[in-house]
């Protein structure tokens, strides 16, 4: 059976129908009382005495980072693939630009609800991108198999699905979760590697050849790990209390994502036979450390603890492209494109694990774990927050494989525009391609000019022959 691929009409409707969707429902439900010209009496309300106050000055310059690490981190991140960079990039840029509307409504309407309007402030923007880095840690899993329009229907499904989990645990159970490991990369792991589970393709091998990296490709993917490595920091801190806790934050996850790097590279070289790296763990396993230590980034890790973090992270991430990944597709018939169990979900583990573990051992003197957030008055307070943890976590995997499945089975609907199994990973699919034309001897269009006077033809020597 031969799919039809041609997205004329389809796409564009169903863009245009979501994007005036949005205009309606923001119109409706959405109002910015901190940005709007009724600033001024917000300051009397609020005894505030300068603009400096406003919270946009405070949480701005993170909004910032998770906004380079949503766009173009993960972005470029993905174009390792040597024939799938316009799509890598492309669709990243198209699902987090639908995903970050919708999230604006679905985290207000949870979160942010005020006599039925969303107040929308820069806080909110934190948590739009937050979500939708969620739904950029899925999209790696199905990279190179779905078509955009999967891709967007998979964003508006995960976003809502995402901020219902999210409202579970961090105000229902009240799980302490500053980086995301289990909100954020825990759910969007095992949501995304269920939908490519249901997404099997029997055929895949057609197209194994244009799986593989080249060396401009690696290159860019580089550039979106560098971008993830520095600004990872701002991204398990952006939501974190003003003070000591953002600070804490940002210090144990720079640590922990330094250790990560030197761990990797270690574990890649060993693994080799020939003690070379190998570029796909550089790119990936380095960043695990961040994800790791999430849960845990603004509890009482202390540096060396955040250091045993990123250890431990870079070497699972590292052996799991090695031994795992190549597993779960001969075995279990998870077709991971980026490995994402690697880099999200087997560190997401981890740092929940790490997360509920120093929440159960926190003490009241403030000597060990996270106190003051959790409200601690007594020792049977800090073993109920272990336990919502842990219950945290499993809710969270609970409703990522549901979830994934019930969407996984809508995209496999053959009308979504998806490609067949020997053409996956080719741009040319989607995007007009504009390549490269060399002039050859047989292309006239690349000749200089006739002369208009005749040149005089050298003499043959078979004319001279007598």
């Amino acid at each position: 059976m031969t799919w039809n691929t041609n997205l004329r009409w389809r796409l564009p409707l169903l863009c245009l129908v979501l994007e005036v969707a949005m205009v309606v429902l923001f119109g409706l439900f959405v109002r910015y009382p901190d940005a709007d010209s009724s600033w001024s009496n917000e300051k009397r309300k609020g005894n505030i005495t300068s603009d400096l106050e406003n919270e946009f000055y405070y949480r701005y310059p993170s909004f910032q980072d998770v906004h380079v690490m949503v766009f173009l981190g993960f972005g470029f991140l993905m174009t390792f693939l040597q024939r799938y960079g316009y799509c890598a990039l492309g669709f990243n840029f198209l699902l987090a630009a639908l995903g970050v509307q919708w999230a604006l409504l679905m985290q207000g309407w949870f979160q942010y609800t005020k006599d039925r309007l969303i107040l929308l402030g820069i806080k909110n923007l934190i948590d739009a991108d937050s979500c939708v880095a969620s739904v950029c840690v899925a999209f790696g899993a199905v990279l190179g198999k779905v078509s955009p329009i999967q891709m967007l229907l998979m964003t508006f499904f995960q976003v809502a699905l995402f901020s219902a989990n999210e409202f579970l645990l961090l105000h229902v159970l009240e799980v302490k979760d500053a980086g995301g490991s289990i909100t954020i990369h825990i759910f969007g792991a095992y949501f995304g590697l269920t939908v490519t589970w249901i997404l099997y393709r029997h055929n895949l091998d057609h197209s194994r050849e244009r799986q593989s990296s080249v060396y401009h490709s690696n290159l860019f993917a580089m550039i979106g790990t560098l971008f993830l490595w520095i600004y990872w920091p701002s991204f398990n801190s952006a939501m974190s209390n003003y003070g000591d806790a953002q600070h804490r934050a940002a210090i144990n996850t720079y640590c922990s994502l330094a250790a990560s790097v030197l761990t990797s590279v270690a574990m890649s070289s060993v693994l080799h036979k020939k003690g070379k790296l190998d570029m796909v763990h550089i790119q990936n396993a380095t960043l695990a450390g961040g994800v790791g230590v999430g849960t845990a980034a603004e509890m009482m890790l202390m540096p060396y603890g955040a250091l045993i973090v990123g250890f431990i992270c870079g070497a699972v991430s590292t052996l799991g492209f090695v031994y795992l990944t190549p597993f779960l597709e001969s075995r279990l018939r998870i077709q991971d494109t980026c490995g994402i169990h690697n880099l999200h979900g087997i560190p997401g583990l981890i740092g929940a694990i790490v997360g509920a573990v120093t929440a159960a051992y926190a003490s009241p003197d403030g000597d060990r774990g996270f106190v003051y957030p959790f409200g601690f008055h007594n020792e049977k307070d800090e073993k109920v927050q272990g336990r919502f943890q842990a219950f945290g976590l499993l809710l969270t995997l609970a409703i990522a494989m549901v979830g994934g499945t019930i969407m996984g089975l809508i995209l496999k609907l053959p009308f979504w525009g998806q490609a067949m199994d020997e053409d996956c990973f080719d741009d040319s699919i989607y995007w007009e391609m504009h390549e490269e034309k060399s002039s050859s001897p047989e292309d006239h269009t690349h000749k200089p000019s006739v002369p208009t006077e005749p040149v005089e033809q050298p003499t043959s020597s078979a004319t001279l022959a007598p």
